[in-house]
Parts: structure tokens; sequence; C-alpha cells
């Protein structure tokens, strides 16, 4: 036993019923809801990002492969940058109508929230 080394690719110490693989059961599934069904909200902030000015839309019920496609639309059609943060995407600068009218027009609900 003193001279044998643990595998770092299996930290199983014990497994009973032989080497199964359940890695895909511990996966959770991701509802991609059409847009009509989806409740998003549009704000802007400031805070935590140095006065800089970000334009979050949050409440999306999608894949992140979807995500990422509808933000490269997004991005394009206000002329600016952003990212993927927790299911919500954050836009620099305040383009808050500009999204709502964008947003409307493929589908979804938006509202504007906060002042």
């Amino acid at each position: 036993m003193a001279g044998q080394k643990k595998s770092k690719q299996n930290p199983i110490a014990y497994q009973e019923f032989g080497n199964v693989d359940n890695s895909q059961a511990m996966v959770r599934g991701v509802a991609d809801l059409p847009p009509n069904q989806q409740d998003l909200r549009i704000q802007s902030t400031r805070s935590g990002r140095k006065g800089k000015t970000v334009t979050i839309i949050s409440g999306f019920q999608h894949k992140p492969e979807t995500l990422s496609q509808l933000l490269k639309k997004l991005k394009s059609q206000c002329g600016s940058g952003g990212t993927v943060k927790d299911n919500s995407l954050e836009i620099q600068g305040d383009h808050k109508q500009k999204l709502l009218e964008t947003l409307t027009k493929i589908g979804y609900k938006a509202k504007i929230s906060g002042g």
C-alpha cells in the first residue's frame, strides 16, 4: 500500500458496482423556452463598475449557446461590447430603449425596470 500512488484522474476511493459513468445524470437540464414565453427585465446600472454604465437584460431561460448568439445580435445592434453572466446579458452603455425595441421585434416580452 505504501508504494502505490493514487491516480489523480479517478479520485474515487470506493465504488460498489464496477466502473459506471454517471456524469450525464449529474448534468442539469436547461429549459429552452420560446421567446414569447419569456419575461425579460431591462435595466441600466453603474454599481460596481467604476462609474461605467451597463445595460443588463435578465430573465432568460435559454441554453448558453442561444444566449451567446442573441448577445452577438444585440451587440451589433447597439454598436458596443457585452458579455453573458449568470443567464443575463450585459451590454456596455445605456441602450434601454433600443434593446426594448429590438427584443420586442424578435418576439420577447420585455419591460424596462428601475429608474
